[in-house]
């Protein structure tokens, strides 16, 4: 695979973002360390036409995107698919919109325009820029299949997982998917605006692709062996969370009981204490993607970042 960032090379500064070709004609965009905010794209193109999965949480990353974009020669986008709807996935939208359908998920649509600007409620002081909420253009409910030349991207809705409107974008030919926030590659998932048994779900369908080389929505690109920490880490928070309802504890409680070796490594350890809402919720009987008290979440989640707000650095 070839990388180069916008100074250069990959190897120029540990955190700037940089472009890899995974395959001929598929490039992704990775944005280190991979934490808060700091989620990865891609794009499709065959020279004449262009796909992009995802945008950015700025205005100015977003930028960053399309110009790395367009110094591969490639055109810019006519369709741009957002795997879900939160901000660091579809800010940036706007800096794409001028010639470009939107393509997501029904419900990516409607909870992106619900959300608003709910990247600005948790992160007041980061300077976003322009970033209009653009919602999808156009939308789908189970499948649809998009082409860019000879190249077929499938866009799979696995059920409410990270979202409810999550998409994965398969590329069959190349054995590529970009997996968004359904995968964390070095990172804690987070899965408190979905569900814990549907992302587990979710990661059944995506071992059934068969995919060579996954680009989760955040850290590096990886293989399938990904997949046994997300499903193990996802079965860790189940077994906390029937342990400390039983006992009566909060999800803070139990998450602050908890002691794991085998996931210690994960990045942005506090979404524990969110992911156990979310369990506790499904444990409670509610269905899947039913809302849940955000603010209970990121309070907790501060509580376990020592009483601050996971940082972001977009």
């Amino acid at each position: 695979m070839r990388t180069t960032t916008a100074a250069g090379t990959a190897e120029a500064e540990p955190y700037l973002p940089y472009l890899t070709e995974i395959v001929p004609g598929v490039h992704a965009y990775l944005q280190p360390d991979g934490g808060w905010c700091l989620n990865n794209a891609g794009f499709v193109s065959d020279g004449r036409r262009t796909l992009l999965v995802d945008t950015a949480a700025t205005e100015r990353r977003a930028r960053l995107l399309r110009d790395a974009l367009l110094a591969t020669g490639a055109p810019m986008p006519d369709v741009v698919v957002n795997t879900h709807h939160h901000g660091d996935h579809t800010y940036g939208n706007r800096v794409f919109a001028d010639g470009a359908e939107i393509v997501a998920h029904t419900s990516c649509r409607d909870e992106a325009l619900a959300a608003g600007h709910q990247l600005h409620a948790i992160w007041p002081d980061i300077e976003y820029g322009e970033v209009p909420v653009t919602a999808p253009t156009i939308t789908y409910a189970d499948r649809l299949v998009l082409e860019v030349g000879d190249s077929q991207i499938h866009l799979i809705h696995p059920g409410i997982a990270h979202t409810t409107g999550d998409t994965i974008v398969w590329l069959p030919q190349q054995r590529v998917v970009f997996a968004g926030d359904l995968v964390f590659n070095g990172g804690a998932p987070f899965i408190a605006m979905g569900s814990l048994s549907g992302s587990l779900r979710a990661l059944g369908v995506l071992r059934s692709l068969d995919a060579e080389f996954i680009v989760p929505g955040h850290g590096p690109i990886c293989g399938p062996q990904v997949y046994d920490t997300m499903e193990g880490y996802l079965y860790h928070v189940a077994e906390l969370a029937a342990r400390g309802r039983a006992a009566g504890h909060t999800p803070l409680e139990a998450a602050r009981a908890a002691r794991s070796v085998d996931f210690s490594a994960l990045g942005s350890p506090e979404r524990l204490a969110g992911n156990l809402h979310r369990a506790y919720a499904e444990l409670d009987g509610l269905p899947p993607g039913s809302p849940i008290d955000l603010a209970a979440v990121f309070t907790d989640m501060a509580l376990m970042n020592n009483g601050r707000v996971p940082e972001c650095r977009a």
